[in-house]
């Protein structure tokens, strides 16, 4: 009812469109309280991921280069495209198309992922399976059977180029055109230690190349941070679109119910991955599974809420409890 929600935009600072996408009017006690809606949330990011570290998270090329200084491990980066000219003494670096196919070509590269440096939710993402160079120029031959030039996809935006992540094959059955990750919400406290506060995952649709619902539609699941169990399998078209599920929709793989293998070996290297990250205190990883451990794809620093919605609970007083530690230091 309206009362209902100005109740809790009063007390929780509780949007509206938070109101209706979350069902607040059929949530439980818990859920209603547990609740950490973006207005609050900014409160406590902005102490705890300050402003001046989020290019470390938000630009993915910063990332991979802070990632790879710290010991983290991620994914490859092949090279960086920098339209607004080259960075002197890199040599993963061009500005334009001849300079980016000669790194390609250096490095022998034939597959790779092309992304925007400040894209999320698997916005701008292309899926290279090879490429042949012409002159001046690379035929690059798409995930989805397309074919482009080099040239053509350069253009205004930087970008970067990185290897193509070969998952376990449990997460391959789930769906195997898209790499599907593990959100990792962590926290790090003042003693140095961290903790994994929540765990879900972003399974892709038949054909997509992407795990997220920006990429036309996915499937999420709660994964119990304990024990690695997969729980409340969603199908997940947009909100108002959500429907309870058992098994995969394409693959027909079962997922409720499915442990995780090697789930605390997992969950104990993303602690240090956030224990090696101290700029930001709260992070949400994006991590793929793969047969030598888990791997980062990317980080955030300035998550959504949706999350909450897959796993039926809330993380205010974790995050709270992370931003009152820290206050008192």
């Amino acid at each position: 009812s309206i009362f209902d929600f100005l109740s809790l935009y009063k007390n929780k600072g509780l949007n509206s469109d938070e109101y209706i996408n979350f069902e607040f009017d059929k949530r439980s006690k818990e859920f209603r309280q547990s609740f950490l809606g973006l207005n609050e949330q900014r409160y406590y990011l902005d102490y705890l991921n300050p402003k001046k570290y989020y290019i470390l998270a938000r630009n993915k090329y910063l990332a991979h280069r802070a990632l790879e200084h710290l010991g983290v491990r991620k994914s490859t980066l092949f090279c960086y495209y920098s339209p607004e000219g080259c960075f002197e003494m890199a040599d993963d670096v061009a500005s334009d198309c001849v300079g980016i196919c000669n790194i390609l070509k250096r490095k022998q590269v034939q597959s790779c992922v092309i992304k925007t440096t400040e894209s999320s939710h698997g916005d701008n993402v292309i899926v290279v399976k090879d490429m042949d160079f012409v002159e001046g120029d690379c035929r690059l031959h798409l995930f989805n059977n397309e074919t482009k030039l080099l040239s053509e996809v350069l253009g205004k935006a930087p970008l970067i180029f990185e290897n193509v992540v070969k998952q376990t094959g449990q997460f391959s059955s789930f769906n195997s055109s898209s790499v599907n990750t593990v959100r990792f919400m962590t926290t790090l406290w003042p003693d140095g230690s961290a903790r994994v506060i929540a765990t879900f995952m972003k399974i892709g649709r038949k054909g997509k190349c992407v795990d997220n619902a920006g990429g036309g539609g996915n499937v999420d699941v709660c994964v119990d941070v304990d024990t690695g169990e997969i729980k409340y399998a969603i199908q997940f078209d947009g909100w108002g679109l959500i429907k309870d599920i058992e098994k995969h929709p394409d693959s027909g793989a079962q997922l409720n119910g499915v442990i995780i293998k090697d789930w605390d070996a997992i969950k104990a290297k993303v602690i240090q991955f956030q224990q090696a990250f101290p700029f930001c205190k709260a992070v949400g990883w994006d991590v793929a599974i793969t047969d030598d451990g888990p791997l980062v794809i990317e980080v955030n620093e300035m998550w959504d809420r949706t999350g909450q919605y897959f796993i039926r609970k809330g993380w205010r007083k974790e995050i709270r409890d992370c931003y009152l530690a820290w206050k008192k230091t």
